[in-house]
């Protein structure tokens, strides 16, 4: 009999991932608080794209961000890893970001599952 090796797969830790914002969504600065921003977010399936032109909907949605929401999505750049953004967190807000981690991964977990970012 012969047996199949099976390839082990490696569990994904979430502090070692690296998330990223998709392409096509931009982020806006708020001009009367820098510390604020929106996420632009384009229609583009085809029932949008003629809710736009006939119903005159507008082409993009902007999503305002809170401050906790507005420093993380603005370090998803795929660069820095949960870790250092949850560590960044604590340095910039302090007590006022606790829990830091399972408010961060449920963020994460939130703007994933709507298809802002994806990790790398």
């Amino acid at each position: 009999m012969y047996q199949r090796t099976q390839k082990k797969q490696r569990a994904l830790n979430l502090l070692e991932m690296k998330p990223l914002l998709r392409s096509h969504f931009q982020i806006e600065k708020n001009e009367e608080n820098q510390g604020l921003c929106k996420v632009l977010l384009p229609r583009m399936s085809w029932i949008e794209r003629l809710s736009i032109r006939f119903l005159q909907q507008p082409s993009v949605i902007k999503v305002q961000l809170d401050p906790l929401g507005s420093f993380v999505i603005q370090r998803c750049e795929g660069v820095q890893t949960v870790q250092q953004i949850s560590d960044d967190l604590m340095n910039h807000f302090g007590e006022e970001a606790e829990p830091i981690l399972p408010r961060l991964a449920k963020f994460l977990e939130i703007v994933e599952v709507n298809g802002w970012i994806h990790f790398v």
